[in-house]
């Protein structure tokens, strides 16, 4: 009996353990199931909807339009946005899509911007869905007693409780009347608090109608990762009418911020079960039919105007049309004249550079021929016969310079007359002959044997260099002579007495007035 006591309480034991670990393995299947079911719930199918939607580069038109949009009041459309008003006292302003959206489910992402200078902002920015445009009126930017959603994105207190700047979803069936004075607290729908004011990234909303559930998630503008969302708000049971038109408004008061919004994009949203109809079906048969017919007037314009062409032109009738584009042999010689041109304009270049050295070394010849006459005068003759053969050489190389380089004038004005002829032969047999192309090969050994001759001379003849060698002659102590020099320190002297005298008397004719 003590054995049989003993295990019973084992046994029973045992039972409890496989009981709780059966219940545990149960309620997990059955929550990963929940789980499965929820997340496929949760996962519908997007398309996007282009013709109500607006993102830049490129957003508005040259006319200042944008594509399947009006635009009302103050509002700006640029390039990459569209300023709803700008920072400036009582303005309004709005855009709305063109056509009507009867979408059962949708998502819309607004990306925006409200910036001002002011520690607080006004009025705010609001996104709808109304059955009709209200394009202007009190709220925001846009009409009252609306029928339909809208969601506010109020900078300013109105009621002083400090609960702004805030996100309020407002419901209304056409009969309310928006309460400014309390910044819809009493009509809120659904509401959070948020700071989207100078932001250092655009703030993000995502705003999605889902079987009657309204949610709203926000994207701060801290980060610039775009699907970095959080949550805000959400409605259920909400029923909304089936069309209506997507707009978004903004207002300022007696303070006032940029609005500015830099894409809107609306996606349909289609149960994972279920297939999004294809866009063929979306377009009315009236549509369809006014499309085709005027395809095929444009149609028959067309084949009326090529039988014209033809009676005008009998000759070119099958006969392939000309090639536009550039062939092989045209661009080869298009390359040709452009680098005859190019050596057109260098020759240019230093047949310019060549006459201010020759201006330069005749102006170094008639300053040695000056000093040379002058040392001829005054110098004593012994110091003449040292300092003649000197000057004599420097003279004999200004001058071989001069010659060389009125010689290498006169060969670039030679080239010049050569392409030009070139140019000319060129234009009149078709540009593309066999002579032309060798003369062209003349012209450039030519210029490589001018290039070698002037580098030459210019290492070999530098007037730079001999007119500051002059003064290390050994025969010539000084480029200056004695003389001269004391001369000069004599005069200086005298100038420097006369001043300090004249001074001095100036300072004190000035003293007797005090």
């Amino acid at each position: 009996m003590a054995v049989s006591i003993v295990r019973r309480p084992v046994a029973n034991a045992v039972m409890l353990i496989l009981t709780f670990l059966a219940t545990l393995l149960f309620h997990r299947s059955f929550a990963d199931i929940a789980a499965g079911a929820s997340t496929s719930e949760e996962t519908p199918h997007r398309r996007f909807e282009y013709k109500y939607s607006f993102k830049g580069p490129h957003l508005a038109q040259t006319d200042g339009s944008i594509p399947f949009w009006i635009h009302t009041g103050n509002a700006i459309p640029s390039a990459d946005q569209v300023r709803i008003t700008p920072s400036l006292r009582s303005q309004r302003g709005s855009v709305w899509t063109k056509n009507k959206v009867n979408f059962e489910h949708w998502e819309a992402e607004v990306t925006f911007r409200v910036s001002g200078r002011g520690r607080m902002g006004a009025d705010g920015l609001a996104v709808w869905f109304t059955t009709s445009q209200g394009l202007d009126g009190p709220v925001y930017g846009a009409a009252d007693r609306w029928n339909g959603v809208g969601v506010f994105f109020d900078s300013f207190d109105n009621d002083g409780k400090k609960n702004n700047p805030a996100i309020i979803v407002v419901g209304n069936n056409g009969n309310l009347v928006y309460d400014h004075q309390n910044d819809g607290t009493t009509q809120a729908l659904g509401t959070c608090l948020r700071d989207f004011r100078n932001k250092p990234y655009p703030v993000r909303a995502k705003i999605t109608y889902y079987k009657q559930t309204l949610t709203v998630m926000i994207n701060n503008g801290f980060t610039p990762d775009k699907e970095d969302y959080e949550f805000c708000t959400k409605v259920d049971n909400m029923v909304i009418p089936a069309e209506g038109f997507f707009g978004i408004s903004a207002a300022t008061g007696g303070l006032a911020d940029d609005h500015d919004v830099l894409s809107f994009l609306l996606f349909r949203l289609t149960e994972p079960g279920q297939q999004p109809p294809p866009p063929e079906s979306e377009i009315p048969k009236e549509e369809k039919d006014k499309y085709q017919e005027e395809f095929q007037n444009f149609q028959q314009e067309l084949d009326k105007k090529k039988e014209e062409f033809q009676k005008e032109h009998p000759d070119v009738q099958g006969e392939p049309i000309e090639d536009l584009y550039e062939s092989v042999n045209d661009r080869e010689i298009r390359q040709v004249f452009e680098g005859q041109n190019r050596i057109h304009l260098e020759i240019k270049q230093l047949h310019r550079q060549l006459a201010m050295i020759l201006d330069e070394q005749r102006r170094y010849v008639s300053v040695i021929t000056d000093e040379i006459s002058k040392k001829g005068t005054n110098a004593e003759s012994g110091q003449v016969g040292m300092s003649f053969p000197q000057l004599g050489s420097v003279l004999a190389t200004q001058q071989e310079v001069l010659r060389n380089l009125n010689e290498l004038r006169n060969s670039f004005h030679e080239s010049l007359k050569q392409i030009g002829s070139a140019q000319h032969q060129g234009n009149a047999a078709g540009m593309g002959t066999y002579e032309t192309i060798q003369h062209f090969n003349d012209i450039k050994e030519h210029l490589h044997t001018v290039k070698r001759d002037v580098e030459h001379l210019v290492q070999r003849n530098n007037p730079a260099e001999k007119i500051m060698k002059c003064p290390e002659v050994p025969a010539m102590p000084s480029c200056l002579s004695t003389v001269h020099f004391a001369i000069f320190i004599v005069v200086q002297s005298v100038l420097f007495f006369c001043y300090i005298m004249y001074k001095s008397q100036q300072e004190a004719a000035a003293k007797k007035f005090f």
